[in-house]
């Protein structure tokens, strides 16, 4: 009697685990794509407001003071940001992630891009996705597997939704967290909640921003030369970005032991280089200069100084996320290279735009997607090409890396 049935006990227990993560994904993409359409709206609010009242910046240190003060008052134990959910993957044993992460990275990265901080917005829906989603692993009794799967598909939901890019969130997710046992189990419900999130995003009416590769030459041995070229260049740009955040981060922390002060001593020194710079076009996201970065030929000094003022803004404690940053300094630094290497300017700018991402993430397989989604499918031989080199070239440090 008890043979007969086991197949029946098993059709339910898999319906049952099949109905649960359905609307699991339901939730988690519902929730993800409705947080992060808030916050590019909000985020665009921001930032039209600082350019036209550009004045603002003076009070970045004051600003800084009240965020640091916040996460060292009452928050904590979220002050690691992406690294707590990374964590919390690695070691599913961890409590749940508090829920004023959302809250907290929200309005913090808010202010950072008000005041002309120089900074991204990855970290922040990464960080309201997972901190939402956890909050689904009591109520639904889920093991720690099941958290794990959880907390992953939160990632590649707020990865899509936040930059239109679904399927590169669902690989990003899975390959920054490649040194974790992960499950097959895994694969479904992270993309399926990507999907979901960019879908929901994309309903709610925010746009996101369109980048043209116009000319794609046909490949040759010396176009992929070229390429490697390249790639070479992409690496070791992100290699000195991942090792000046992480120096820069230690020396705020050794010279600074009241947080609070870092981000206000941060604010000043970042006031004083855009007094001397002149301009605002390396302030918050800087996404109309990558815009511009694609059509027309640009400093070749722009990449660097976003890269300082952004090590600045971040490892000082400012909130927000590296990866628009890492966009841009790759898109300039393509730009720039396009004088001396004869490939299209806006392939060049295309392939940094993903490359330097690759470098500093150690995730290559996401940013070859990526250019497709963004740039279309026949930019993949090169950018497979560039990318790869440009993980090779920047050594293991990652900037998710503790």
């Amino acid at each position: 009697m008890s043979v007969s049935q086991a197949p029946t006990t098993n059709n339910v227990s898999f319906f049952q685990r099949l109905l649960k993560w359905i609307f699991l994904c339901g939730l988690i993409g519902l929730s993800s794509g409705s947080a992060s359409a808030l916050f590019l709206s909000t985020l665009d609010f921001v930032t039209n407001f600082r350019e036209s009242h550009i004045w603002i910046i003076v009070f970045l240190p004051i600003a800084g003071f009240c965020v640091g003060w916040v996460y060292h008052r009452y928050g904590k134990e979220v002050e690691g940001g992406n690294k707590i959910l990374l964590k919390a993957i690695q070691d599913p044993h961890q409590k749940i992630t508090p829920w004023i992460m959302a809250p907290f990275i929200y309005v913090g990265t808010l202010l950072t891009h008000l005041f002309g901080g120089s900074a991204g917005r990855e970290g922040t829906a990464l960080q309201m996705s997972g901190a939402i989603a956890d909050q689904f692993s009591k109520p639904f009794a889920l093991n720690e597997q099941e958290r794990k799967t959880l907390l992953i598909a939160a990632i590649a939901a707020g990865f899509g939704a936040v930059f239109g890019t679904p399927l590169a969130g669902f690989i990003f997710a899975l390959e920054i967290n490649r040194r974790s046992k992960l499950s097959y189990h895994s694969i479904l419900p992270t993309f399926i909640s990507a999907i979901l999130a960019d879908m929901v995003t994309r309903a709610s009416g925010v746009p996101h921003t369109l980048y043209i590769v116009d000319i794609i030459p046909s490949i040759s041995w010396i176009n992929m030369g070229y390429t490697v070229l390249a790639g070479i260049l992409f690496g070791a740009c992100a290699f000195v970005f991942t090792k000046l955040m992480h120096l820069t981060s230690y020396q705020y922390k050794k010279r600074i032991p009241y947080s609070p002060m870092r981000p206000f001593i941060g604010g000043v020194i970042l006031i004083l280089l855009f007094w001397w710079i002149g301009n605002s076009k390396y302030m918050g996201l800087g996404i109309p200069v990558i815009v511009q970065s694609f059509s027309e030929q640009m400093e070749v000094y722009d990449f660097a100084l976003k890269l300082l003022l952004t090590v600045l803004t971040l490892a000082a404690g400012f909130k927000g996320g590296e990866v628009t940053p890492l966009f841009f300094i790759g898109a300039l630094l393509g730009n720039a290279l396009s004088i001396w290497i004869p490939l299209p300017l806006a392939l060049l700018s295309g392939l940094g735009f993903v490359s330097v991402f690759a470098g500093a993430t150690n995730a290559p397989l996401a940013c070859m997607v990526m250019a497709m989604e963004l740039f279309g499918k026949e930019i993949m031989p090169y950018a497979m090409i560039a990318c790869f080199v440009a993980y090779l070239l920047s050594g293991k440090s990652s900037i998710y890396q503790s």
